[in-house]
């Protein structure tokens, strides 16, 4: 996997390293040969909004064999891509590379018009700028990320990472997406449609935050039958003050998360373990009708085509 990441002028070094930081890690845990390397409009170098300057920067021509093309973000006066950067990105895209457009980078990568009638996440901040300069684009305000499969867009800062992370995930399997994430110290999956104004961060076990405390709870009892109520009591927090402070820390519903987290413990039994797809089920506290259900909808594959796909026993 080549990924062609476009620096310029006045980049920030953390949206800049976002994607190589994720990306070069998969090399380095021998998870796959992946390359990632920095484009600009010119050969040369560029110089960062911390005053540093990266020589040695290849030029758009670089993008030819590119199989993903990150923006990782924008200019701050929002200017407009030049011809070059957008036919270079049209020309990628019409190869079948994979165009990704981190927090204001999805400006960008409207102005390829990639994303006319389609939703894109960006900035919050950003929000309301890229909606008005694209009217055909719906923008999500309150997504992490929104991937479309050929096209890819975060919101700002740490989405980055969650965006780069689920490309990681779809392409290598669940199991090697926590592997670079443990090795990162960041969090192993975050769903794209968990919202951006996450209060604080989600606290350890350890803190006796109760929504921790029920959070790691639930996680070590996917098999048993996980109600908001029981969560409640474990967090030792009446319904209402439980799902009110549920949604605040971490940004979704009990039920989605409880889902989420059940799904993610099967595909990792799925790649590492031999166990039939009916135990895998029962083991993540679903039926096996309902595991396929909802398998199918969240990763538009079934349970046997994924394991068959990401088995990684025998890597």
């Amino acid at each position: 996997m080549r990924i062609a990441i476009h620096a310029f002028d006045d980049v920030t070094m953390f949206h800049l390293s976002v994607p190589q930081l994720v990306f070069d890690e998969v090399r380095h845990q021998g998870l796959a040969d992946w390359e990632s390397f920095l484009v600009a409009d010119q050969a040369g170098s560029i110089r960062t909004a911390e005053g540093y300057t990266i020589a040695d920067v290849r030029g758009l021509s670089a993008m030819t064999d590119a199989d993903i093309v990150v923006l990782p973000s924008w200019t701050e006066d929002g200017s407009a891509v030049s011809p070059e950067l957008r036919a270079a990105v049209l020309d990628a895209h019409g190869r079948g590379a994979t165009i990704v457009g981190l927090c204001l980078g999805a400006i960008a990568v409207a102005d390829a018009g990639l994303l006319d009638g389609r939703t894109a996440a960006t900035h919050w901040h950003a929000a309301g700028h890229l909606a008005e300069r694209h009217p055909a684009v719906t923008v999500d305000a309150t997504a992490l990320y929104v991937d479309h499969g050929d096209v890819l867009t975060s919101a700002g800062t740490a989405s980055g990472l969650d965006a780069c992370l689920h490309l990681v995930r779809t392409r290598l399997g669940a199991e090697a997406a926590n592997r670079v994430a443990r090795s990162l110290v960041v969090a192993p999956h975050r769903e794209g449609g968990q919202a951006q104004f996450i209060e604080r961060p989600v606290p350890r076990a350890e803190t006796q935050d109760p929504i921790a405390v029920a959070t790691a709870w639930a996680s070590t009892h996917l098999d048993e039958p996980l109600t908001v109520d029981r969560l409640a009591a474990e967090a030792h927090l009446s319904r209402r003050s439980f799902v009110r402070a549920f949604r605040s820390t971490i940004g979704t519903t009990p039920a989605a998360w409880v889902r989420a987290r059940r799904l993610d413990e099967a595909r990792r039994l799925l790649e590492t373990t031999d166990l039939p797809v009916d135990q895998v089920a029962v083991a993540c506290g679903f039926t096996p009708v309902t595991f396929r259900q909802n398998f199918v909808a969240a990763f538009d594959s079934t349970p046997s085509r994924y394991r068959r796909r990401f088995d990684a026993r025998h890597r």
